[in-house]
């Protein structure tokens, strides 16, 4: 499971360099360089009917365009999404399955100081009217991780509580 994530707002103006490589490294190439260094390990226990299994948690914000300016963390998260695929495909073969799961507001350390500010604002958004749970997230990689979820491969699945398709007008 690969659920490391950073983030870095700034305006468009102002918005730095650094902040793209250090954005981009950890929420993308990480992500590939672990998988690539585990995938010895998960081939070696992974059978067809058994496949060994690649979560990765994504974000809302790679499938929609957000207000705030996350630059980095936005396009970072779409191109884990494709990653994601692109490693079921090639690694399906294997017998290993990549999948990811696409997270809209969850309580964290990384969206504290946002739903300090914001989150009122952004429960009203959501057609469920709440913020994600541990447990949400947990249901959903035991099921990518049970049986149930043997044949998901290359699946993006969006755990948001409707966030995505709330209508704002």
């Amino acid at each position: 499971m690969n659920n490391s994530g950073s983030n870095w707002g700034a305006s468009f103006d102002e918005y730095p360099d650094a902040a793209w490589t250090r954005v981009l490294t950890l929420n993308l190439h990480r992500v590939f360089t672990i998988t690539q260094l585990l995938t010895p390990s998960l081939e070696a226990k992974a059978t067809q009917d058994a496949p060994s299994r690649i979560i990765n948690i994504g974000s809302v914000d790679g499938l929609r365009v957000p207000s705030l300016e996350t630059f980095a963390y936005s396009s970072s998260k779409a191109g884990l999404h494709h990653l994601s695929r692109v490693l079921a495909n090639h690694l399906g073969k294997r017998h290993i399955t990549s999948n990811v799961i696409a997270c809209g507001p969850f309580e964290s350390k990384m969206m504290a100081q946002t739903l300090k500010d914001f989150g009122e604002t952004i429960k009203a958004g959501i057609p469920l009217g709440r913020i994600g749970s541990p447990e949400d997230v947990a249901g959903t990689c035991l099921f990518l991780g049970s049986r149930a979820g043997s044949y998901v491969n290359g699946a993006t699945i969006t755990l948001d509580g409707g966030s995505v398709i709330g209508s704002k007008i």
